[in-house]
Formats: structure tokens, sequence, C-alpha cells
């Protein structure tokens, strides 16, 4: 709309707000719509909420916002009324975005978008009818999808009961990707490459961590979802809370402080980093490449629980757990000690079973044992030992005197043989030893001669005698030759 436009709350505008294309006004759903530019000046129709309300002091209402005082002041209505009333009169404009948010809503008749500015953080929430954004995907022969650059042909809409504004669009086509959601993709080419989204970078979670180190929003739900459910599971457990700012400008550097101070407490054994659900505008900054980087350096396991289970930002990708939502986190930090109860009790249970039947069993074998004869009169197998003893030591002492006995007898046999091949039991017969002075034994006849002194041995006693005479032995008869 060329040239000043005035809203008829008395407030005057001095640039256009919105350019139409070169074509004519569409019509809206078959409805024929009369688009006027009123002016500050015009006056208010007669059927409008000015013309009959009046201030609680019984004044009328002033025309213009400019005339409204502490003492007049508008209702919330009438003015939610005349905001309505302008945005009416506005026409269909041709609108250049990115689509950050798209989640299809099958079976419903209307389809919600996010459209982000391309090179500001603005954002208008789009609607349209499911089957003029089929008609258009069909036409066109792509699908809009999140990331996507697009040109939108829309007309806005107020809705007075909630003070919200949004565009009704009834032509969507798309120009290609959008630059923010391109650059998260390279930038998760670039770290995937460098292997910090590998499994074996990740740390695994402690079964039961000393203290819980927690980064959320200031006063957020997402921080009582994870320390009511964590501490329903777990009562008593102490938590570390750093209250940050998890959406804006100064997000990514005071999320990365709180990680990193968290990193550096030695008592906390896993860091959480908790948001609610949320636009997909709005977790931008935890795909923000120095945040990233610092969660993957972190020594400490960290536990992401951004959004909802269709988000993923890169913090998602690095974090060594990733929770589909702040209690789905609370929930896999700690155990639950009702069933980690249960499961004691069940396991002491069934180890006293086991002990339980292995006494048994070894009982039984006792018994078993103390029902055998032997167990019964433990003393026959000393009886049967003492028997077994004596009748060996009898066979032992048998065999001793036998053997002594023989011993003996063959004793006295070499004794007698010895007595009698001794020169002193030859003596004992009456037999004596001669020898000559010399002290050579007299064997012959031959061996003295008359006159000489011989000595005499006797079995007891000596003498000494002289030859007075001897006979020389017989000569021994030749035998014939053999023939």
């Amino acid at each position: 709309m060329p040239g000043s436009v005035g809203c008829a709350v008395g407030w005057s505008v001095t640039r256009p707000l919105c350019h139409s294309p070169p074509q004519a006004p569409r019509a809206e759903r078959g409805t024929v719509v009369h688009v006027t530019e009123p002016s500050a000046s015009q006056p208010v129709p007669s059927d409008s909420p000015a013309s009959t309300a009046a201030s609680p002091t019984g004044a009328p209402l002033a025309r213009l916002a400019r005339d409204t005082t502490p003492d007049n002041p508008w209702p919330l209505r009438l003015l939610s009324s005349k905001i309505d009333d302008y945005v009416a009169r506005m026409t269909h404009v041709w609108v250049e975005g990115q689509v950050v948010q798209f989640n299809r809503r099958p079976g419903s008749g209307m389809q919600y978008l996010s459209l982000r500015d391309t090179d500001a953080d603005m954002s208008m929430s789009v609607s349209i009818f499911t089957r003029d954004l089929a008609a258009l995907e069909t036409t066109t022969g792509t699908q809009v999808t999140e990331g996507a650059r697009v040109v939108v042909h829309a007309k806005p809409r107020f809705w007075a009961k909630r003070g919200s504004l949004e565009l009704r669009a009834d032509d969507i086509r798309p120009v290609g990707v959008g630059d923010l959601l391109a650059r998260i993709e390279q930038l998760r080419r670039v770290l995937a490459a460098e292997g910090l989204f590998a499994p074996e970078r990740k740390h695994p979670l402690p079964f039961l961590p000393r203290k819980v180190g927690l980064v959320c929003g200031r006063s957020a739900k997402a921080k009582d979802d994870v320390l009511v459910n964590a501490r329903l599971r777990w009562p008593g457990l102490p938590f570390t809370v750093r209250e940050v700012a998890v959406q804006g400008a100064q997000a990514v550097r005071e999320v990365t402080a709180a990680i990193r101070e968290l990193d550096g407490e030695d008592s906390v054994d896993v860091i959480v980093v908790a948001r609610g659900g949320g636009a997909v505008e709005d977790l931008l900054p935890f795909s923000d490449e120095g945040l990233v980087r610092a969660a993957a350096a972190a020594r400490t396991p960290i536990v992401s629980a951004i959004g909802h289970e269709t988000d993923c930002p890169l913090l998602d990708l690095v974090a060594d757990y990733r929770a589909s939502t702040p209690t789905d986190a609370a929930r896999r930090i700690v155990p639950d000690l009702a069933e980690e109860t249960i499961g004691l009790d069940s396991a002491r249970e069934r180890m006293r079973g086991v002990v339980s039947a292995r006494l048994e069993a070894e009982q039984r074998g006792l018994d078993q044992v103390r029902a055998r004869p032997v167990m019964a009169d433990p003393t026959v197998i000393i009886r049967d030992k003492e028997t077994e003893l004596a009748q060996g030591r009898e066979r032992v002492r048998r065999a001793l005197e036998t053997t002594l006995s023989l011993a003996q007898a063959e004793l006295r046999a070499e004794r007698a043989r010895l007595t009698a091949l001794s020169p002193q039991g030859v003596l004992d017969r009456g037999y004596a030893i001669l020898r000559k002075p010399g002290g050579t034994i007299v064997t012959s006849a031959e061996d003295v001669k008359k006159g000489d002194l011989i000595e005499g041995v006797l079995a007891s006693g000596r003498m000494v005698a002289q030859v007075v005479g001897a006979t020389k032995p017989a000569p021994e008869p030749e035998t014939a030759p053999e023939s």
C-alpha cells in the first residue's frame, strides 16, 4: 500500500506496512474483500465499539489512541478490535523467508509453519489450508520442508482473543534451501568427518552418580522435570544447577560456560543439558560449533535433553546420551530406587533359595553317608584294622621265629664244622703240633733227625722233647701209565 497509511485507532504510520504485488488483490475463500486505506482523520464507524463504549466515569471514550489518558483509557477489547479492523483492511502480500519449523498434521484441515527472515532474527507464524498446500505441491512438484527458502502469498490475520498475528497463506513457492539450516548441515558433515559423533568417543553414564550437574533455563519447567523425576526415582540425589539463557544471543556463551564449569567439578559425575520444547529457531544455539566442541571436549558424560523426540540439534549428536525429553533424561541418569529395591529383594530371595537348596542337598548327602553300616558303628573299621594288625603281627612273629630257628641251626652246624676244623679242636682231641726251634712246623719224620729238640704245642700248654729216633715214611707206589 503505497503512501501513508493511517490506523483507525489513531496511530500514524509513515512507511508502508505491506507491499502488494502488481496483480489485483485476491479474494479469500470466495469472499469479496474491499481494501481501503483509512487515515487517522477518518471517523470511526458508527457500529464500532468506540462509538458505543464509555469510560468507567461515564465520559465518552477517546476517539484516537493519542487522546487516551490514565483517567480515560481504552478497554483492551477496544484496542484489540481496532487492531483487528486495521489488519482486516490490509491486502495480500508476497513475503520471502525461510521455513524453520513445519510439522505436518495428517488428517487436519490446516497446516502451520514458522517463517523466519533470512537475515534478521524475526519470525512469524503462517497457516495454510491442507488442500491448498497439497494442490501447490502437486503443481510445483516439490514439497515444503524445514529449511526451505520460500516466497509466500498471504494476508495478515489478527486473533483478537489471544492478541496474536499470523499470515494466512494461499500460495507457497519454494525457492531453495535456507542458508541457516544449510550451514548447520554443513557443520554436521564437518564434525562427523572429524569423528566427534563416533560411538567410541562417548562415555558410559555412571550407574549412580554422586552429583548431577544441570544446565537449564531460568525458572524453566525443564528444571522441575529433571529434579522432580530424578528425585522420585532416587530420593536425596544432589544436584548442581546452572540456570542460563537457553535461547537468544547469550545462550551459546552461557551454556558453554556452564558446561565447562560443571565439567571442572570433580564431584559432578554427569551433566544434563535440558530445555523444553520450542521452535526450531529456538534450538539453534544448541547447534553452535563452539558449544558443540565444548561438549565434545568435556570429560564428564553429557546427557542432552533438548526439545522433543523430533528435534535433533548438533548437541544431541555429540552428547554421550540423547534423551528425548527432560523427563527421559531424569529417568536415564539414575536408577529407580523402588525397582532396585525389588530387584535386590528378588536377588536376595534367589540367593537364599540357591543356598537353601545347596544346604539341603549337602544334608541329604550327609544323611546318606551316615545311613551306611560303617557310619552306624564307626568302630567296625577300627576293629577290622585291629584284627588285621594282630594277624599281621602274628605272621611276622612266626616268620621271624622260623628264620631265627633256621639261622640258629645253621649257626650251630657251622660252629661244629669250624670247631672240628680248627687247630684248637684238633689239639683238644689229643693231637699236638710239633715245631722246630725256628718255628717251622714238623710235618714229616724226614724234617727231624735224632737228637733234635722239638717243641710240642698241646691243647693245654707246651713241652720240649728230644728226638731219639724217626721212622721215615714208606714210598708211595708208582702208578702204571695208562695205555
